[in-house]
């Protein structure tokens, strides 16, 4: 099942279904840890409004309130090499290294609903910065007791050259207006993800496909679970909070968004992304 945030409430999808409930607080009905068994009791007493179809023609906001965004780095050996590449020069590749190797992953805070962004919406790029790339990121939503209760499609907008000059710029790399693409929806599977669900890329420019790559959510060396031990260790999360989980699709240097550009990621079973470079 699969849970849309509205500007006239809650939508659930179920087998090509859609069931509104009206006025429910967002923070409220997602932070459970019977998320699924509760949409399930909803849709018990509703009338379907709708198809798909009808569904593609609602406003779909950005599945996010009073939840904090945060992310994990250097999860994939991809995000390793790529990571070492830009802070060659600085002389910060090998804290990466040490990072994928190390018990503690790394993880930093991403933003809060203000910073991020739904389907549809427009991303930006830092004007002080000269190499920028999407990072498209399986996002777990885990409830303020510590349970993943649902997925969803994480943009990781990230600034390659700032955070290249010294991996202590990571939070201006990484922080900063519309930094973050979140949605279309939160995925409410009965059990966890699969570990053979695909991600996938594409990214156009003036109409004409200019990189595209995916990856298996199995291609990660630390396990969901691990992540959110660590995340949830010293930090709690009334509302839930939202976890993006790093990345393996990078494109490489030269390779640099511009304005105009259209971003399109895609998750097994969740759906697609659309952001647009402002």
């Amino acid at each position: 099942m699969r849970l849309y945030k509205t500007p006239n409430g809650i939508i659930i999808e179920a087998q090509n279904a859609c069931f509104q409930l009206p006025n429910p607080d967002w923070d409220a009905y997602i932070n459970r840890d019977d998320l699924h068994e509760q949409m399930k009791r909803d849709i018990a007493t509703r009338k379907p409004v709708g198809n798909l179809e009808w569904l593609q023609a609602q406003t779909i906001l950005a599945p996010v309130e009073n939840q904090e965004i945060w992310a994990a780095g250097v999860t994939y050996l991809r995000s390793k090499v790529a990571r070492m590449e830009e802070s060659k020069e600085s002389g910060g590749d090998t804290f990466y290294d040490k990072v994928y190797e190390a018990e503690r992953p790394e993880l930093f805070f991403k933003g809060t609903a203000i910073r991020a962004v739904g389907d549809g919406g427009y991303v930006r790029i830092r004007k002080d910065s000269s190499w920028d790339v999407p990072e498209p990121e399986l996002t777990l939503f885990i409830t303020s007791s510590g349970k993943i209760a649902a997925y969803t499609i994480g943009n990781d907008m990230s600034s390659r050259s700032i955070e290249g000059e010294n991996p202590l710029y990571l939070p201006q790399a990484k922080v900063y207006n519309h930094c973050a693409g979140l949605g279309p929806c939160l995925y409410v599977p009965e059990r966890p993800i699969s570990p053979d669900t695909k991600i996938s890329l594409e990214i156009y420019r003036n109409n004409a496909l200019v990189f595209n790559g995916d990856t298996l959510i199995s291609q990660m060396k630390r396990s969901h679970t691990e992540l959110v031990e660590y995340l949830t260790r010293e930090l709690s999360f009334p509302k839930g909070v939202f976890l993006m989980t790093g990345t393996c699709i990078v494109p490489d240097f030269p390779f640099t968004l511009q304005s105009g550009d259209e971003i399109f990621i895609a998750i097994d079973s969740i759906g697609t992304l659309k952001n647009i470079v402002a």
